[in-house]
């Protein structure tokens, strides 16, 4: 089946009986409190990030450096919600199951889903960009024992981690941040993890079409 953001952007049930720990590649999508459009602004096709949005940004690359059995594709924060690829990997045998960001680039034609930049914002040597599309991919846990926490685990935590920091920069401590569910997808081969890889690459063009846009179903 492939990817069909009229039906993927849906509240998804959680799949009965499969191990969301499994060594895999999982979409995500993850809204803010009634939809609230708290990250910035679309300009001309590209995500513009306000200091909210940077730290929301910030948060999600820092995940790396707290769960060790992950690496994370492809990565676009919208004003009102986050899509994401989570790869859980094995770091005993140091392999990857998710394509990594040169797979992506080099078999889509893109070019555009990661670049060195974020690999310097990582490393501090320069600020978090102001908006568009972006990428993690953690290379410093390798010799870390694998500990596989599940994907509800990896959502929990980075909910947690970003509503925390978020409103102690609003001031707003204990105020609702994040819709409590999250929409989940498994990827489950190559040419599914493309197409989901594209649509997150062309989320920004395609916002006003998007059933998150502001009014969209009102």
């Amino acid at each position: 089946m492939s990817y069909d953001p009229a039906v993927h952007h849906r509240r998804s049930i959680r799949l009965q009986g499969y191990d969301y720990s499994l060594i895999g590649s999982y979409f995500i999508t993850i809204c803010t409190y009634n939809h609230d459009a708290l990250f910035g602004e679309i300009d001309d096709g590209a995500m513009q990030l306000n200091e909210i949005g940077q730290i929301i940004y910030l948060t999600w690359l820092d995940l790396v450096n707290h769960i060790p059995n992950i690496e994370l594709g492809p990565f676009v924060i919208m004003p009102n919600h986050i899509h994401g690829i989570v790869n859980i990997i094995d770091r005993s045998e140091s392999v990857s199951v998710g394509m990594n960001r040169e797979d992506i680039c080099e078999r889509s034609g893109t070019g555009g889903l990661g670049s060195v930049r974020n690999d310097k914002v990582r490393a501090g040597l320069e600020p978090a960009p102001t908006g568009g599309i972006y990428d993690g991919k953690n290379l410093s846990h390798f010799n870390i024992p694998a500990d596989r926490k599940s994907l509800s685990e990896i959502v929990r935590q980075f909910k947690t981690f970003s509503a925390r920091k978020v409103n102690e920069f609003r001031k707003t401590q204990g105020v609702p941040f994040w819709q409590r569910n999250y929409y989940e997808h498994i990827i489950r081969d190559e040419q599914s993890y493309l197409q989901i890889a594209q649509y997150i690459l062309d989320n920004p063009i395609l916002w006003e079409k998007d059933q998150l846009y502001p009014g969209k179903n009102s």
